[in-house]
């Protein structure tokens, strides 16, 4: 296994911010815990576009570091993963950790030892805190620190989720990189002053400027069955309290099995229903056995608290038909899987976004932003100039900061297909339990 001391000379690691990041309670990689997870469904007779989650203790979770994933820092930060990962084939790779007990701190268990030393094989842990079999707070830390650079919430449990990463072998992550380094490479041009990226397979997005990280948002993004696309595209401008038009897969897949299920779902949603002739159609009197709604555009009034737009949608030309925007379900951005929409992408936090959007335009203010999202009428508004926005998968990297980031390959571009990660997060969770 890689020693820490090797690990730290081949991925740049200081051993002094190491110990900050790892015991210093994530702060180094400003991860907060999310406090509650909610997976979400038709359950209930909800669509995908209206979920209903817990939001109200949720929080949301980033990785503080300012340089942008596709940038030339990113790109030999990456290189020097791969060096560390081949010596960690080279050395045999890791054996399987047991994950027939589920651990947290506390726990005194012969299985907490094997965690440790998987842990300083992978620079989480030092391997100068003591050995045994309690999983005491270095470990949490360690534990939680591990968690955060593979996108899931760091709450210190290993459970499913856990055990699916860290059980996940040494030659597919070096495989990962280095597809994921060839990817990286053909961005490596000029890609504007002002950009965004969004990163699919990690649901998150960054606003850039200068080289620099703006912003970043949590998101959710396409199912595996509607997968976001990657793509180039420019913002062009950004609607205020839009209306929402029921694409046709999603009348087929989901409004008219709801509508069989109950049949004032449309009322409840205030979609309404609109002929060829542009006349408003009641919905008792369209026959939901058969496929006759497809024949209609369906229509949702405008509305923050309801509107599956939310407050604001963010139009990107593409031949996709896809665009960015808010959402009334916030509690999604809690998930670690926040695979669930229909190709689009839903925003966290999408005031300060819309912010960085149009700060170069001078008619919008952060005032007469917040005053357009509160007077209920669609108002639209342009970017001073068109931003390159660019849609990307990107599963593993590495930072400047030495911390090597994976992702679950959830839409099989890497070759692998979603893993066991994927499934553990879609059975369950590794929040603490009493």
């Amino acid at each position: 296994m890689v020693g820490h001391d090797r690990f730290k000379a081949s991925a740049g690691f200081d051993r002094r911010n190491f110990l900050i990041r790892t015991f210093g309670t994530l702060a180094g990689l400003g991860i907060l815990p999310a406090a509650a997870q909610q997976q979400g469904s038709l359950v209930g007779g909800q669509a995908e576009w209206a979920q209903s989650y817990d939001v109200g203790a949720q929080k949301s979770r980033t990785i503080e570091t300012a340089t942008p994933i596709l940038s030339s820092a990113t790109l030999q930060a990456t290189e020097g993963a791969i060096r560390v990962y081949q010596e960690l084939v080279a050395r045999g790779g890791h054996p399987p950790l047991p994950a027939d007990q589920r651990l947290k701190l506390g726990t005194r268990h012969p299985n907490v030892q094997a965690l440790r030393e998987r842990l300083i094989a992978l620079g989480d842990l030092s391997p100068n805190v003591g050995r045994g079999p309690v999983f005491d707070s270095y470990v949490d830390a360690a534990v939680r620190r591990y968690q955060a650079r593979h996108g899931l919430t760091p709450t210190g449990v290993v459970g499913a989720q856990t055990f699916a990463a860290l059980n996940t072998p040494a030659d597919v992550r070096l495989r990962q990189l280095e597809i994921n380094l060839v990817r990286l490479k053909s961005y490596s041009g000029n890609l504007g002053h002002r950009h965004v990226t969004t990163n699919i397979p990690a649901a998150y997005i960054e606003t850039v400027e200068g080289g620099v990280v703006q912003t970043r948002h949590v998101a959710g993004v396409g199912k595996v069955d509607r997968q976001s696309p990657i793509m180039t595209a420019k913002i062009l401008d950004v609607n205020f309290n839009p209306t929402w038009t029921v694409p046709a897969s999603i009348i087929r897949k989901d409004l008219i099995p709801l509508m069989r299920k109950n049949p004032n779902y449309l009322t409840e949603q205030k979609i309404r229903i609109i002929n060829r002739q542009g006349q408003e159609v009641q919905p008792q009197a369209v026959n939901w056995n058969s496929d006759e709604a497809t024949q209609y555009m369906f229509r949702q009034d405008p509305g923050g608290e309801f509107n599956s737009l939310g407050f604001v949608r963010i139009n990107i030309a593409n031949p996709h038909g896809v665009y960015m925007h808010d959402t009334p379900a916030k509690g999604i951005f809690g998930d670690d899987y926040r695979f669930v929409s229909s190709g689009c992408v839903r925003v966290q936090n999408v005031r300060d976004y819309i912010y960085w959007i149009l700060k170069d335009n001078p008619q919008w203010t952060r005032d007469a932003i917040d005053a357009a999202m509160r007077s209920g009428q669609r108002i639209d508004a342009r970017p001073a100039e068109p931003i390159p926005v660019y849609w990307v998968y990107i599963t593993a990297w590495g930072t400047p900061e030495g911390v090597i980031q994976f992702r679950d390959d959830i839409y099989g571009k890497d070759g692998f297909g979603p893993g066991a990660v994927t499934q553990a997060l879609r059975d369950g969770d590794d929040r603490p339990t009493e």
